[in-house]
């Protein structure tokens, strides 16, 4: 039988429905997912053996949950699927703006309306999706407005003094009965809406204008924070942080791939896109590497954190700079070069906050920093480390593409070029091929070109050549003929 076409209170009795607290129905359905080896929080990568277990473990303790953390660490996404493990549908007395169970109504108007007709008590259905609500705190947010209050025009119309419950206008909370609330950045809520959070959290009953209201409410409370906010706008009142049952914090992607997981999972593009961009493995992994040497750069506040969503949308700009050159260039498939990062510059300047050092040095060149050091970072996985100081016989296994560009005038990539014209000028640097087959022998061909121009990279950022931008494009010269210029200009 469909439950949702029980349309009385009787019909609900007669089927044997019995009736649950949310905490035990998120409880009850957790037990069943863990015992069935289902994931309960499926697509939330990185978290496996640290947040949700955790989370897990709150919910089976039916505790009020704070999660604490930076952001862009997945907090509010954990929050919103926790609402898969409510039942499908829930019964409420149908017309109550509190979603009031029928079998324990805690309104007036539902109690009064069960003594009145009985078992014929109309019913009606709430679907889970229905049961989630979310409030973001800000400094304009009043007692009013989560909690309730006295509404003279109801009083008024019903010739009912302030002191009778039925003048009262439920807030967002109260109207969230039977629910999850969320209520994100929990610090920028005043202290004085925090302290209006304690009864309900603790003994079930609210205050309005004065008056108490016995009104246990039914509600599954998730709470996030960021530990910034403690210090910049506000924090978490000490006893509203006691009756929270558990703090969890959150992290970042503790690998490149576990954050490539998260990216490709996230990363908004059309299917035409990566079928036009030949996109290589160590284009990803150096996308990623960014943000994790974001974390750690000195002109970078880490206190701030660098969010997922840096990833997220350098990845669909990098993506979309190639496309954009292939369709001028009339192709139909193009080969993603490590240029292209230049166009994700504008996806790293948002989202990182600066120390005042990094603030003089100016955002866009940082960003070009973070690239570089990321480059710097994987190159050794790549290709033989640059030391510092060589023995004089040491064998050198970049000698010869540096004694190319001693007798070049120069190296220019452009960034509008075509693939025949990049894959052209590529070539004409011979020991680059050699390098890359003796290296990276498994590489697949189209791949080749993006790990030629990595080597040259590479060497810029270990001092062996040097690079220059220019309107058009990229230019790259030795380091030693470079400074002899420099001084005939001089």
């Amino acid at each position: 039988m469909d439950i949702q076409k029980l349309s009385t209170f009787g019909a609900l009795k007669d089927y044997g429905y019995k009736s649950k607290s949310i905490k035990e129905e998120l409880r009850q359905n957790l037990l069943k997912r863990i015992k069935n080896n289902e994931p309960a929080f499926e697509g939330i990568h990185g978290y496996e053996n640290t947040v949700i277990p955790e989370v897990e473990r709150a919910i089976l303790s039916k505790h009020n949950i704070n999660f604490l953390g930076l952001r862009g660490q997945a907090k509010t996404r954990l929050a919103r699927m926790m609402v898969n493990l409510l039942d499908e549908y829930i019964p409420i007395v149908e017309g109550s703006e509190i979603n009031d169970d029928p079998f324990r109504p805690i309104s007036r108007y539902a109690r009064e309306l069960l003594e009145e007709q009985g078992d014929e008590t109309p019913i009606s259905w709430i679907h889970r999706n229905d049961r989630f609500f979310e409030k973001l705190a800000t400094p304009d947010v009043t007692v009013a407005d989560i909690i309730g209050d006295v509404d003279p025009i109801k009083a008024a119309n019903l010739k009912l003094n302030y002191a009778d419950d039925r003048v009262i206008h439920y807030g967002m909370i109260p109207r969230a009965n039977r629910s999850i609330f969320v209520i994100n950045e929990l610090p920028d809520l005043q202290a004085r809406i925090q302290v209006a959070l304690f009864n309900i959290l603790q003994e079930g009953d609210i205050q309005i204008r004065g008056f108490k209201l016995r009104l246990p409410l039914d509600m599954q409370f998730v709470f996030t924070a960021n530990p910034e906010d403690y210090t910049n706008r506000g924090s978490i009142v000490t006893p509203l942080k006691d009756r929270i049952g558990s703090q969890i914090l959150t992290h970042y992607p503790v690998d490149v791939k576990t954050a490539k997981k998260i990216t490709h999972q996230e990363a908004r593009l059309e299917p035409g896109q990566l079928e036009m961009v030949q996109v290589p493995e160590l284009a990803k992994d150096l996308l990623e590497q960014i943000s994790f040497e974001a974390r750690d750069h000195e002109y970078v506040d880490s206190r701030s954190g660098i969010s997922a969503r840096l990833s997220i949308t350098a990845f669909e700009n990098l993506i979309s700079t190639a496309e954009r050159r292939g369709v001028k260039n009339g192709e139909n498939k193009t080969l993603l070069r490590l240029g292209d990062f230049l166009g994700v510059i504008p996806s790293i300047t948002g989202k990182i906050e600066l120390v005042y050092e990094g603030e003089q040095e100016g955002s866009a060149m940082v960003a070009q920093e973070l690239i570089g050091e990321a480059v710097k970072s994987l190159f050794p996985t790549m290709f033989p480390k640059i030391e510092k100081l060589q023995k004089p016989d040491a064998e050198d296994p970049y000698s010869e593409i540096v004694e190319w560009f001693f007798s070049e005038s120069g190296f220019e990539l452009l960034d509008e070029t075509s693939d025949a014209d990049y894959k052209k000028a590529l070539d004409s640097i011979p020991a680059l091929e050699d390098l890359v087959n003796k290296y990276q022998p498994n590489v697949p061909e189209e791949d080749k070109y993006f790990l030629k121009e990595f080597v040259l990279w590479g060497l810029v950022e270990y001092k062996k050549l040097n690079k220059f931008r220019f309107s058009q494009g990229m230019q790259f010269k030795d380091m030693y003929g470079s400074y002899i210029e420099g001084l005939r200009n001089e």
